[in-house]
């Protein structure tokens, strides 16, 4: 059995992974992760705090909490709002498990005598000492391997992810057999730091946003947008066109000029579909692969998977879509070989 370090966020899924750890022997503490939010957001976090607590009083297990704001504020936010600054969609919950969860608090907790650390991830670990594997969560509609793409051997050595193997209907069942306070408490929705302000009004405070041209795909203007930092491709909401163009239906963001400050519009959002993409800052869990070789990949959370052709060209990585597919640079590319995740990278 081992010394285990859970991090608690005041949820379910954290909260049964302490209860089940806990059942099976080891000893566990229950640590709560202060993460950074602006003044001009009511975040919920003290009340999470809260809820942690109360976990940890009702398994009879110590109450740890480490004050990791200003490494957010640097690593994960200023970051994602310098991405967004330059036209390029990022993914802060890939940062934060990188940074934050399997960074800071894994040294913090390895410092403090921990042999191993759990989060409440639906997602699994398997093999053996020389190769260890992540794999899918049991529950295909919870997976959560897709976030965890950028995790190396060392961390996958000292993580426990006890709530992979099952669904989430059996872990709320699980809560309320073990008496958790927080049997009944709603998943959290997007990022505590944004809460419930819209992204438009958050970035407002950190990017100067002026009104641009939104452009058909001949490049005339055709409207209006509220500062191209602002979207994404693919979406189609947000900025306005001139009233015989609205009337033809929904359109489409197909690219994003933020040095112009103009975003390029099309009533086929295939139009913004690639055949093709390079991938920078890529990261293989488990070493390199061969090259060239076949995977599934996916571009968005939860998004189904697509085939792809993977291969190295001059040193770079790149991946060939089965059929053209939506990726929005920026976006994290992640690689599966069934199961099995086998990493990714950032799609430019």
């Amino acid at each position: 059995m081992a010394n285990v370090y859970v991090g608690l966020s005041g949820g379910v899924d954290s909260a049964v992974s302490a209860a089940l750890l806990k059942r099976a022997g080891h000893s566990v503490v229950g640590c709560f992760i202060k993460i950074w939010q602006p003044e001009f957001i009511e975040c919920t976090w003290r009340e999470d705090r809260l809820d942690a607590m109360r976990v940890c009083a009702v398994l009879g297990i110590s109450f740890r909490e480490i004050d990791l704001s200003e490494e957010y504020k640097k690593e994960v936010v200023d970051s994602m709002v310098a991405d967004y600054a330059r036209g390029i969609t990022p993914n802060p919950d890939v940062l934060c498990n990188r940074s934050i969860k399997f960074g800071h608090f894994l040294t913090w907790a390895r410092k403090e005598g921990a042999e191993m650390i759990a989060t409440g991830h639906y997602a699994r670990i398997s093999g053996d000492r020389n190769s260890r594997h992540l794999l899918r969560g049991a529950d295909a509609s919870k997976d959560q391997s897709y976030f965890l793409y950028r995790l190396g051997q060392d961390d996958l050595s000292k993580t426990l992810f006890p709530v992979g193997e099952f669904t989430k209907r059996k872990i709320r069942s699980l809560a309320k057999r073990f008496g958790l306070p927080n049997a009944e408490k709603p998943d959290s929705q997007g990022l505590c730091f944004v809460g419930d302000v819209p992204m438009e009004d958050f970035l407002a405070r950190f990017i100067p946003l002026t009104r641009g041209p939104v452009l058909d795909r001949r490049g005339e203007v055709i409207g209006e947008h509220k500062g191209a930092a602002l979207y994404t491709v693919g979406e189609r909401h947000g900025f306005n066109v001139e009233q015989g163009d609205a009337n033809k239906g929904p359109l489409y963001v197909i690219s994003v000029d933020t040095e112009k400050n103009s975003i390029t519009v099309s009533p086929d959002k295939h139009d913004a579909a690639r055949s093709e993409v390079a991938l920078t800052d890529v990261h293989w869990i488990e070493g390199e692969p061969g090259f060239p070789f076949e995977a599934d990949v996916e571009a968005r959370y939860r998004e189904v998977p697509i085939g792809a052709h993977v291969d190295k060209q001059g040193g770079s990585v790149h991946v060939s879509f089965v059929k053209p597919h939506l990726v929005s640079p920026g976006q994290s590319l992640v690689v599966y070989d069934g199961e099995r995740c086998m990493g990714g990278g950032i799609a430019s």
